[in-house]
């Protein structure tokens, strides 16, 4: 009789890792997609608020940037150098996000931009994701200015002086920030490979000042979602604490419903021996 163990080995961990893929996913198809379209199926079309707001800003700033005049008042409303003293580029840094880069298709970053704003919206929330946004097109530019003011060297970190007349990234650094933050609250490896690679492999081929605050956008988004529902999560156990001194006083907050509960539902633990979980938080 022949001993098929050492053959049957790999094949048994192969068949593992594809059961393991397709659950992940699975998962992260039903993260991603099908639940903010359900969301959009209850809320209507007033869940793409931000989402159509972006896009028509968009929109109007690339039509007023085609008249001579116009692209001057556009640059002056919203375009962001590091040159620029630092109060002006905080004032300017909100506008910035619709104004489009010039050297990009503005069609395909429309699009990129509604979908972006669109998904964050029906899964966070306006306020959250216009909070996201914003910060992470902040952290790009100010980030800039750092590696502006170190100058060249530092290992490859700073820049010369005349990056600083450089226009920022527009809206480009909000998408990238968007979907970065997205793939890691609802632990979706495919979309952050996407995103986190594309920007890794844009500052590879063709290293320039949008390709860093690309990648300083990416950074600035991991670390935001890594502190996703911390708080919360830390008054919900301080609320318990208290609530077990004082006697009981309500329901208790469970994983599903109640003030505490996460946006979706806990998702199997387990995948063929490899673990794949789709919530924020530690297992």
């Amino acid at each position: 009789m022949i001993d098929e163990g050492p053959t049957r080995r790999p094949r048994t961990t192969f068949a593992r890792l594809v059961r393991c893929a397709g659950r992940t996913l699975g998962t992260e198809w039903h993260g991603i997609v099908v639940d903010p379209v359900r969301r959009l199926a209850r809320r209507g079309l007033s869940g793409l608020l931000l989402a159509f707001v972006a896009a028509s800003g968009v929109v109007l700033f690339h039509d007023i940037a085609q008249y001579p005049a116009g692209a001057v008042w556009v640059r002056r409303l919203g375009g962001v150098q590091a040159d620029l003293p630092l109060w002006l580029s905080l004032l300017r840094t909100p506008v910035s996000l619709y104004v489009p880069a010039l050297d990009l298709p503005v069609w395909a970053g429309i699009t990129q931009l509604f979908l972006a704003f669109a998904l964050a919206e029906l899964t966070l929330g306006r306020a959250r994701t216009l909070f996201i946004a914003y910060t992470t097109t902040l952290a790009g530019t100010l980030t800039a200015r750092l590696m502006i003011a170190l100058g060249p060297g530092w290992w490859g970190l700073g820049l010369p002086p005349e990056a600083g007349q450089v226009l920022d990234t527009g809206p480009s650094a909000a998408v990238v920030g968007l979907f970065t933050y997205l793939a890691v609250v609802r632990r979706a490896p495919v979309v952050f490979t996407l995103t986190g690679g594309s920007m890794v492999w844009e500052s590879v081929a063709a290293p320039n000042l949008a390709g860093r605050e690309h990648l300083i956008a990416v950074a600035a988004a991991v670390v935001l979602g890594f502190l996703h529902g911390r708080g919360e999560r830390l008054r919900t156990a301080v609320r318990s604490r208290l609530g077990r001194r004082s006697g009981p006083a309500g329901p208790p907050l469970s994983d599903t419903g109640g003030p505490g509960a996460p946006l979706w539902p806990r998702p199997p633990r387990r995948c063929d021996g490899f673990r794949t979980s789709t919530r924020t938080g530690s297992p």
